[in-house]
């Protein structure tokens, strides 16, 4: 039996609703037709149309390659959506997300929702934490220093940057920060890149 088959007369359940809606939001923010995704995603246009509606539960064997078509983390598909208006554009603050670092004393949390574009993080450097070493990866970033300051060194010259201040480069520069003061640095960081790819020293 089939996605299709079992969805037939199946009542919607308030859960398939909202990742019905989430997998929607998400093809059109990319721009994708449902044959598109459908195609992308190795399954039938009239499965991916019962999803959307939410008339078919997101089978576990579907999410993995869905969620590589649509370029997010399988967790962004299944996230919990008790509040519909918080999964897909917006991020309370009790529902921040941390983001794996490699460095002392710096801590990254996701700012950004599931279908962003772009990466916003608030970044909280303790003072002498800093990146181990020098990284560079794809994309652009922007930055703006909330509170304390910060040491960021790009392409080898070396700004020092103190609340109110704010920063823009190539990601494929070299690039690394510290904190050189007694105080907690706060800085919003917003990337081009996925979380995944953001991470101290990736």
């Amino acid at each position: 039996m089939d996605m299709l088959d079992e969805a037939a007369g199946k009542p919607k359940d308030d859960a398939d609703v909202r990742v019905g809606r989430r997998v929607r939001a998400l093809r059109l923010e990319r721009n994708l037709s449902l044959a598109d995704l459908a195609a992308k995603a190795g399954v039938s246009i009239g499965a991916l149309s019962q999803i959307e509606r939410g008339m078919s539960s997101l089978r576990v064997k579907v999410i993995w390659p869905l969620a590589a078509a649509l370029d997010i983390e399988p967790s962004a598909l299944i996230a919990d959506g008790n509040d519909a208006a918080n999964d897909l554009y917006c991020v309370r603050a009790d529902k921040r997300r941390q983001i794996p670092v490699k460095s002392e004393g710096i801590a990254k949390a996701l700012l950004s929702p599931p279908g962003a574009t772009l990466t916003g993080m608030l970044v909280t450097v303790e003072a002498g934490g800093g990146t181990a070493e020098a990284y560079a990866h794809a994309g652009h970033e922007f930055g703006f220093v909330l509170a304390g300051e910060v040491e960021l060194v790009v392409d080898s010259t070396k700004y020092g940057l103190k609340a109110g201040d704010s920063f823009a480069f190539k990601s494929t520069l070299l690039h690394a920060f510290r904190n050189p003061g007694a105080e907690r640095c706060q800085i919003l960081w917003v990337n081009t890149t996925k979380p995944s790819e953001v991470r101290d020293g990736a």
